[in-house]
């Protein structure tokens, strides 16, 4: 992007507060929520007091400014209405909380974008949650916990993003590990161009992570997995519900690739998410390439216009010490 964000306004929203909920209601108001770096999303304000979030796909509202991305890459750029409706209609097959599809727009006739209307759940994040009140928090993550065994049981043809594998394609890569090896092979390249201290064992990387790739052992089975999720992608109904949010990257794909994320983002928390029977192989060779991969994209972004820089370098600090941690001192 060249040209200068600005958030939509309620002029430009209203359009699609009317498609969604008739001409009785009228938008009163909106507000560009932070955090989201792939969409906009908005709290819009209605004028019998109720409020609703729009999701809008633009490359205005993407600080990635990624080209556009091949699906059946397991790992590329997860955005866009396609993506998450395919991950909305398979998350409610399954009874897994998210928040409730209201209204979606391909045409662009209300604004020039691929939109969506969904639920405000307006509880606040488990992250929030955790941090204020962790005993309140017990509640949700049991619930969190029970959503996750219900995701990595649901059985897979094959490994792929939902909107590929659902619609009867397939995803490039024989498997899983090799999949996560060739992405923590460019994520490694692209780290070691931008950090001197990763450059400088760029070898020993390589080397280590052919290395935890060969003890993998092949594996028929993979689950169905969120992908990135953190306590801030999960939201707190009235009820005490969590809700997953940010879903376009859902996959069907090996549960250890979750863990490896649920175990950094929910650090201490994360006893609750934890499970039986998880492949230790593939969780050494997955955290290299977790944290490989949360050097590259952070830096990635701050090539840009990401408004919050220093929460991007601090991700990227974190995982260039996690990965020298790794190299140095090997999980067992």
């Amino acid at each position: 992007m060249t040209a200068p964000r600005r958030p939509l306004t309620r002029d430009e929203l209203a359009p699609l507060a009317r498609a969604a909920f008739g001409p009785a209601r009228t938008l009163t108001a909106v507000a560009r929520l932070r955090g989201g770096s792939k969409k906009g999303v908005y709290r819009l304000f209605l004028d019998d007091g109720s409020t609703t979030i729009a999701y809008v796909w633009d490359p205005a509202e993407d600080y990635w400014d990624a080209a556009p991305a091949d699906p059946r890459d397991s790992f590329s750029h997860a955005s866009g209405l396609d993506l998450f409706t395919a991950a909305y209609d398979r998350l409610t097959a399954l009874g897994i909380r998210t928040p409730r599809l209201l209204f979606a727009d391909r045409s662009h006739t209300h604004l020039p974008s691929d939109v969506a209307v969904v639920e405000d759940v307006r509880g606040g994040s488990l992250e929030d949650l955790l941090h204020r009140d962790p005993e309140a928090a017990e509640g949700p993550l049991r619930e969190l916990a029970e959503a996750l065994r219900t995701l990595h049981a649901h059985p897979a043809p094959r490994h792929g993003k939902v909107a590929v594998v659902d619609n009867g394609g397939s995803a490039h890569g024989g498997s899983c590990e090799q999949v996560v090896l060739e992405r923590a092979l460019a994520d490694l390249a692209e780290a070691a161009a931008r950090d001197p201290r990763l450059a400088a064992v760029r070898e020993a990387l390589y080397d280590r992570l052919h290395a935890l790739a060969e003890t993998v052992r092949p594996r028929s089975r993979i689950g169905l997995v969120h992908g990135e999720l953190g306590p801030d992608h999960v939201l707190v109904d009235e009820h005490g519900h969590p809700a997953l949010i940010d879903i376009e990257g859902l996959l069907y794909f090996d549960a250890e690739w979750e863990h490896v994320f649920l175990r950094q983002r929910f650090h201490d928390d994360y006893a609750a998410l934890r499970a039986e029977g998880l492949d230790e192989d593939r969780l050494r060779l997955y955290r290299l390439a977790m944290h490989l991969s949360l050097v590259a994209g952070p830096l990635r972004l701050l090539d840009g216009d990401f408004p919050d820089p220093e929460f991007m370098r601090a991700i990227a600090e974190h995982s260039v010490g996690q990965t020298l941690t790794l190299l140095e001192h090997p999980v067992p």
